[in-house]
């Protein structure tokens, strides 16, 4: 019986965690990190903050969980959007113009993603993250230089100046405090993409 109550007690506890972290990618989905303050968080979820600070001693552990969650997100639709396609000029292109279009629809959780001033603890997952996203282009490339379909080259190094490519061309367009000085361009996924797909030696 006691074994019975410690699994519903640990799913309970689970369910706690999830429902803090979903309130805080919420709020900062909305208004990025400085939104997601603790009480807010706690409104969101609908518990104390003391509980909040039960399961995230600090406020930098909430939003590192709530990065490494949401860049877990991130990379399944990124793989998925390149396993659409066989050919691997269309799978890296795929790839890029998900990442960029759920940017653009999503500026405030994008700008977290990128470039909103944060701890020294969330901006060394972030940085993290774009490595794991570098990953994702990186086996692109790797399988499009093996069937020829990209010229040899360094897919480690080629990976990360894509990230690092499309990463700085969206800040300007999803910073909070700039959107509305600086009008997106209706061409900007296709020329972020074709860039892209230039640094890796793809040419039409």
């Amino acid at each position: 019986m006691s074994y019975r109550r410690s699994d519903l007690m640990e799913a309970r506890l689970t369910r706690n965690r999830e429902r803090i972290v979903q309130a805080a990618r919420t709020l900062v989905s909305v208004g990025g990190f400085r939104e997601a303050q603790v009480a807010a968080v706690a409104a969101e979820a609908g518990v104390s903050t003391g509980l909040i600070y039960r399961y995230f001693p600090s406020k930098t552990e909430l939003f590192v969980e709530v990065l490494t969650a949401a860049i877990d997100a991130e990379i399944v639709i990124l793989r998925g959007a390149a396993a659409a396609h066989t050919d691997a000029r269309e799978q890296l292109g795929a790839a890029i113009e998900a990442f960029v279009r759920r940017a653009l629809a999503g500026p405030a959780l994008a700008y977290a993603f990128i470039a909103e001033p944060v701890d020294p603890e969330v901006d060394a997952e972030r940085i993290r993250g774009r490595r794991r996203f570098g990953d994702v282009f990186r086996d692109i490339l790797l399988a499009g230089i093996e069937r020829r379909e990209f010229p040899a080259q360094d897919a480690d190094v080629t990976a990360a100046c894509i990230v690092g490519a499309f990463t700085e061309a969206l800040v300007g367009p999803v910073a909070p405090i700039l959107k509305e000085k600086i009008p997106v361009p209706a061409q900007l996924v296709d020329s972020i993409r074709e860039v892209c797909l230039r640094a890796a030696g793809s040419v039409r």
